[in-house]
């Protein structure tokens, strides 16, 4: 059965080859079947693959298949080969599992849309390269699917063209991003010079044989790993595209931007722990980087009008929280809060998606209400995904996941208190960011109109990922409530377990109190900011002070203007001016000399056969002239 792993990349790859290919002979319901049918058989493979890997696993609980010789080019001699550890096994299920049922529901949100065909077979391509990204053997492969998500990313957000706005949005991202992948490029090449292979696990060895921890190398190979991963998981300082890319349909902010590409930042570095473990000043800038952004995010969250904005946010903030669990060496508490973060905010954005459509495509929050009596299923599911994503106490998947980040970011030795004073106040911001978008979305004054709801298709992923987002939290309880460490154990093999400071022992039920008590409290002060003490909410919010804040945390702190006027603007004027260069001069005149000569010529294109039989006899005797004269 583990030999089945290729088709596992293999099965949307085909899914968008028959698509492109013959999609234009295919009705609108076929062209929906094959999109969500090849990603569904990849995720039925996926999961039989898991199955055998967990119940009998092969040798030192690593699977690796060859395909093929990539190529041969001296000494570098990569193969297209996959692997198969407990790590690469957590993101193929969450790819392949999440990203059919955001396939499933777009086969009826997207159903009439002109381009569906191009949607899928997009869609289908993102899956695909994703899955070459997780299951790469080398760090040359893992960068090839790195860049087919970052093309296919653009083609997706920008998938409504004929808006300039989206466009522009696509853009964006892809220069954004670009910022960092060149980064990690030249991490690559300098990793291979150094160290002769990108072969991730003999490169990782030899990188800990060869290079003595704290120095200059594997600093500079891991801070332009971290360059690379900062771009494409949305941190600070490249934040800026994520909530822009908010311009693509909602299931593309489901599976993009919310469960899998912006997280394959965090991947990547749990990936290569390794070297970032020799380079311990890059992984404090890990979580300085996570606690930041997770804090800036989540006050931009707060204060947004457009309902797929605050969502945009709220992850740029969550996977604030998971660089921070890898900063402070929390590796597996990372990736439990990706994979529950993948189920609660696909979920959100699905159910945004619902609440857009039944509003005839309207954005703003403030122009909802009252939606939870006519949109039931898709209000009790958004409500289940908030409370995970705010991380209500002992019910939650999302209580689970962000305790143990916040926990651990106190009591791992690489933590620190200010690192768990900033998770704490992030989970206060959460907590109120989430809910002032139901209060608006589902409560108060009620809509004028409300369109289509949605068939099961649209129905049955939100409530699948609702019961996720409940129930995928038990498999790592903590000590003082259970002492569940499934995950944890089984990511063991792959991830070196968290290291814990004396001083934080026997304390672990004290933090966690706190933590529940602080969500909760930021729900009950959203409540009270939208009931009894509305008035006071509207007085702060006219005031100068409340203008003045709301003005720049919208606008993402100003990073954004920062960015214009500092290398934007710059950089164009530096255009304008350097239009009429030199350089220029002698291919435009080159150009003219051929335009000048095409005018002249034009008019012995008179369609007179006398003109050409006579240009013919003047032309055979200059030839013959020359031939007897030379």
């Amino acid at each position: 059965m583990l030999h089945w792993l290729w088709l596992v990349p293999a099965l949307p790859f085909a899914g968008f080859l028959i698509l492109a290919i013959f999609g234009g002979r295919l009705s609108r319901t076929a062209i929906g079947a094959v999109g969500a049918g090849s990603v569904g058989i990849s995720a039925l493979t996926a999961l039989a693959v898991a199955v055998v890997f967990v119940w009998s696993p092969p040798e030192g609980r690593v699977f690796r298949q060859v395909l093929w010789q990539w190529m041969a080019v001296g000494g570098f001699a990569p193969q297209v080969a996959l692997y198969l550890d407990a790590l690469s096994t957590v993101m193929m299920l969450v790819v392949t599992v999440v990203g059919f049922f955001i396939h499933l529901y777009s086969t009826e949100f997207m159903g009439d849309d002109p381009g569906c065909r191009r949607f899928f077979a997009y869609m289908n391509l993102f899956v695909g390269a994703m899955l070459v990204l997780v299951l790469a053997d080398g760090l040359l492969l893992l960068y090839l699917g790195w860049e087919g998500v970052g093309l296919c990313s653009y083609l997706l957000i920008g998938f409504w063209y004929t808006d300039p706005k989206n466009g522009y949005a696509a853009r964006k991202a892809f220069v954004v991003t670009r910022v960092g992948d060149t980064a990690m490029a030249v991490g690559l090449f300098l990793l291979f010079t150094h160290l002769g292979t990108l072969q991730i696990q003999e490169m990782l060895a030899e990188a800990g044989r060869v290079w003595p921890a704290g120095s200059l190398l594997p600093t500079a190979a891991a801070l332009l790993l971290l360059g690379g991963a900062v771009g494409k998981s949305a941190q600070m300082p490249l934040q800026t595209w994520l909530p822009d890319a908010m311009a693509g349909p909602s299931p593309v902010s489901a599976l993009i931007h919310a469960a899998t590409m912006v997280t394959a930042g965090v991947y990547l570095i749990a990936r290569t722990h390794a070297l970032f473990l020799l380079a311990p000043s890059v992984l404090f800038a890990v979580a300085v980087v996570g606690a930041v952004t997770l804090l800036v995010a989540g006050a931009s969250a707060l204060v947004q009008h457009d309902i797929k904005r605050v969502l945009a946010y709220s992850t740029i903030s969550q996977i604030g929280y998971m660089f921070l669990a890898l900063g402070v060496g929390a590796w597996s508490a990372a990736l439990f809060h990706f994979m529950v973060h993948a189920f609660f905010k696909a979920l959100l954005f699905l159910g945004a998606g619902v609440v857009i459509m039944a509003m005839d495509g309207e954005h703003d929050m403030f122009k909802m209400g009252s939606l939870r009596k006519k949109l039931p299923v898709t209000f009790w599911t958004f409500l289940v995904g908030s409370c995970a994503l705010s991380a209500v106490p002992l019910v939650t998947a999302g209580f689970y996941s962000k305790d143990l980040i916040i926990w651990q970011a106190y009591a791992s030795v690489r933590g620190a208190t200010w690192l768990w004073a900033a998770a704490l106040a992030g989970a206060l911001l959460t907590s109120m960011y989430t809910f002032r978008m139901v209060v608006l979305t589902f409560f108060g004054a009620p809509a004028e109109k409300v369109g289509r709801h949605g068939s099961w298709r649209i129905k049955l992923p939100m409530i699948v990922l609702a019961v996720f987002s409940l129930v995928a939290g038990f498999v790592e309880v903590p000590d003082t409530l259970g002492g569940v460490s499934l995950f944890s154990r089984f990511l063991d093999g792959a991830l070196p377990s968290a290291a814990l400071s004396v001083a934080a022992h026997g304390k672990e039920g004290i933090f966690e109190v706190f933590s529940g008590v602080v969500s909760l409290g930021g729900i009950a002060l959203i409540l009270v900011l939208f009931g009894p003490a509305a008035g006071f909410t509207r007085w702060l919010a006219e005031s100068e002070f409340g203008k003045g804040v709301h003005r720049w945390w919208q606008a993402g702190w100003g990073v954004d203007w920062i960015y214009r006027r500092l290398i934007v603007d710059p950089w164009v004027g530096l255009a304008r001016i350097d239009r009429e260069e030199v350089v220029d001069a002698f291919y435009c005149w080159i150009a003219w000399i051929a335009e000048s000569g095409h005018l002249a010529l034009v008019p012995s294109q008179n369609g007179l056969i006398r003109s050409y039989s006579l240009a013919i006899a003047l032309g055979a005797a200059i030839l013959i002239g020359l031939a007897v004269g030379l």
